[in-house]
């Protein structure tokens, strides 16, 4: 892998709904964004992961016992330039082939305000691990619409 710093920065947009009667809530693709950000010359530039998938196990009464694991499809990367993503994938960067997924498994959530919390948990990708913390804001919650005569289950926002 190139000696280069790459930020990867979970600017994530969640809607998670609910799978069953309780605080697990599963990331839905279709509401959710995995996003980065990295310095390039004189500008920064945006890409994402389109293939991810991850649960959050949220306890409204005591936040602090929430979790959230995240798996992302390394393959799935998309800056909108072709020729940066076919080196994003091989073994200059990411390595699809020999690391085709990162993860982040929380370990601990900290609540910093009235709506805000710091996750802390290990981020894997290409094979080593580190300890990062994501910045979290509590955005709400509520039914999600209605589709085919049908509420979708109660969901939750998270940006982080």
């Amino acid at each position: 892998m190139k000696k280069a710093t790459l930020l990867i920065a979970f600017s994530a947009l969640l809607t998670a709904h609910a799978a069953f009667a309780g605080d697990m809530y599963f990331i839905d693709k279709n509401h959710s964004n995995m996003g980065f950000l990295i310095r390039h010359l004189f500008t920064k530039v945006p890409g994402r992961f389109t293939d991810f998938s991850g649960q959050i196990s949220f306890d409204e009464a005591n936040p602090e016992q929430s979790t959230v694991e995240v798996t992302i499809k390394t393959a799935s990367v998309n800056t909108d330039n072709d020729l940066r993503d076919k080196d994003l994938r091989s073994p200059n960067f990411f390595d699809v082939e020999k690391f085709p997924e990162m993860t982040f498994r929380s370990k601990s959530v900290k609540g910093t305000g009235q709506n805000t919390a710091d996750v802390t948990g290990d981020l894997t990708m290409h094979g080593v691990t580190k300890e990062v913390v994501l910045k979290v804001e509590f955005t709400g919650k509520g039914k999600g619409p209605v589709r085919r005569g049908r509420s979708c289950p109660d969901g939750i926002l998270r940006r982080w």
